[in-house]
């Protein structure tokens, strides 16, 4: 199986990078981690980066000309797939349109309920019963492309945001692999 060179674009944990790249050690996995794009100086992230020797780069997004400097890496490292993985910007309708169907999101609500940020938080005001994670491909509308795979689980009446986060999480590490798996199939 020839791996597709993949970038994952991240913006603070990485708990979902470190996921995938355990995951694209196995050899029947279709993605080789390539690239690692992150947005923010201090992720934690990046530390997974180091640590298995994945080429990293910051792009500070504050500046003009940042796109360029994406697009330059993503050529330089010949990467054909891309992973957001808690990249906390919007990416450029020029990226979208280059990647059609080629980059994938994964967002901590059932799309399309709850696009955006505070997620957890609003869940629990809007007294849902249910909630879990999205993955998505990515078009030019926040949390609009249309969904991969979905995980759901009931919430509890003791549940706090803290608590929706570590759930929801678990059902990430499920749902991001078996997203990609299935685009992969599908191609």
């Amino acid at each position: 199986m020839v791996k597709k060179n993949t970038c994952v674009f991240i913006s603070g944990q990485g708990s979902n990078l470190k996921n995938l790249i355990y995951r694209s050690r196995d050899s029947s996995f279709p993605i080789k981690i390539s690239l690692i794009i992150s947005n923010n100086k201090k992720a934690k992230g990046i530390d997974y980066a180091k640590k298995y020797k994945i080429p990293y780069i910051y792009i500070d997004t504050r500046v003009r000309e940042y796109d360029n400097k994406i697009f330059l890496n993503l050529k330089k490292y010949k990467i054909s797939f891309i992973c957001l993985a808690g990249y906390m910007k919007i990416v450029s309708s020029k990226l979208v349109n280059h990647y059609k169907k080629k980059i994938i999101n994964i967002h901590p609500s059932l799309l399309p309920k709850f696009k955006g940020l505070d997620t957890f938080n609003r869940v629990l005001k809007n007294k849902e019963i249910k909630t879990g994670c999205t993955v998505h491909f990515v078009n030019e509308k926040l949390d609009g492309g249309n969904a991969i795979t979905k995980k759901i689980f009931f919430i509890n009446d003791s549940d706090d945001e803290q608590i929706l986060k570590k759930k929801t999480q678990n059902l990430e590490y499920k749902a991001f692999p078996e997203a990609i798996i299935k685009v992969f199939r599908n191609i």
